[in-house]
């Protein structure tokens, strides 16, 4: 789908060292920073993988030599597939921990370069989670709008539902590059266009906010929606059990606080086992 992004690497005359390679490994074929906060990636996907749009794979890196036996151990956390089910390769999006034992490696990874993934997607950010409705809200902050950038391109979710809403709470504007220029690309994607119909993305409600930086809106989607303001911008009405699903990842205040939000509006858990009206990613935290 996305074009791999040229990166610039510096060229030298010295013998390359033979690295061993990884176990499960995959190469990176891109890499794009937005902030110094968060950046993206693309690698080869296994030719066995098969997964649904909006779950989540353990990748990482080999962690340093034990300092007394010299051996080495994997250093794996999870990660949403950003990629949509059918691309040939898989997008992950990521923060930037300075002194996070893997993010502070990560970030510095190059294209031809290797990652682990363990290839067994697991996840409950999935339609299968969830009861036909008319209208899927994706609630997100920070990173965790990873997931709904695979759901944005998987034309399930646009089978299933006649309006889908995005929310993305993020503390700084650039931090809303990755989504934005994500959802503005799905108006000229031709494939997209021709698989799903022509004009699919005009099914999509994009709403953007910031909460330390300005912004053309500002604050939390939670506070925005306790005051009806987020409705009124969106112009639909209050989520009611008979029409709306959500979906929810971001960091574990965000997700209890939406979660008891959408339980008082009558919603119901869904589960893999046990389809209903939302559903909330537990694996990881923003």
């Amino acid at each position: 789908m996305n074009k791999p992004t040229d990166v610039a690497r510096t060229v030298t005359d010295a013998t390359p060292i033979k690295v061993p390679t990884l176990p499960d490994a995959q190469t990176v074929t891109a890499v794009e920073h937005y902030t110094d906060r968060l950046f993206s990636f693309r690698v080869t996907r296994p030719q066995s993988l098969r997964f649904r749009s909006g779950e989540f794979v353990m990748i990482g890196l080999m962690g340093e030599p034990d300092p007394k036996t010299g051996k080495q151990k994997p250093l794996l956390r999870a990660y949403s597939i950003a990629s949509p089910s059918w691309d040939e390769e898989l997008e992950f999006y990521s923060i930037k921990v300075p002194d996070g034992p893997l993010t502070s490696r990560l970030q510095h990874i190059q294209p031809g370069e290797q990652i682990i993934l363990r290839p067994k997607p697991v996840g409950t950010l999935v339609h299968d989670a969830l009861i036909p409705g008319k209208r899927i809200w994706f609630f997100a902050t920070g990173t965790g709008f990873a997931p709904f950038a695979s759901l944005l391109r998987e034309p399930q979710t646009y089978e299933d539902y006649d309006e889908v809403i995005i929310t993305h709470t993020c503390r700084e504007a650039g931090e809303l590059t990755y989504g934005r220029n994500l959802i503005e690309a799905l108006k000229d994607d031709e494939l997209l266009n021709e698989v799903i119909g022509e004009g699919f993305w005009k099914k999509i409600k994009y709403y953007p906010t910031t909460t330390r930086e300005e912004s053309p809106k500002m604050g939390r989607i939670t506070d925005l929606m306790n005051s009806g303001e987020c409705f009124e911008d969106l112009e639909v009405p209050v989520l009611n059990p008979e029409t709306d699903r959500a979906m929810i990842c971001g960091n574990l205040a965000f997700n209890l606080e939406l979660k008891a939000m959408l339980e008082s509006y009558g919603l119901e858990e869904g589960a893999n086992s046990k389809p209903a009206h939302y559903v909330v990613e537990k694996a990881f935290l923003d």
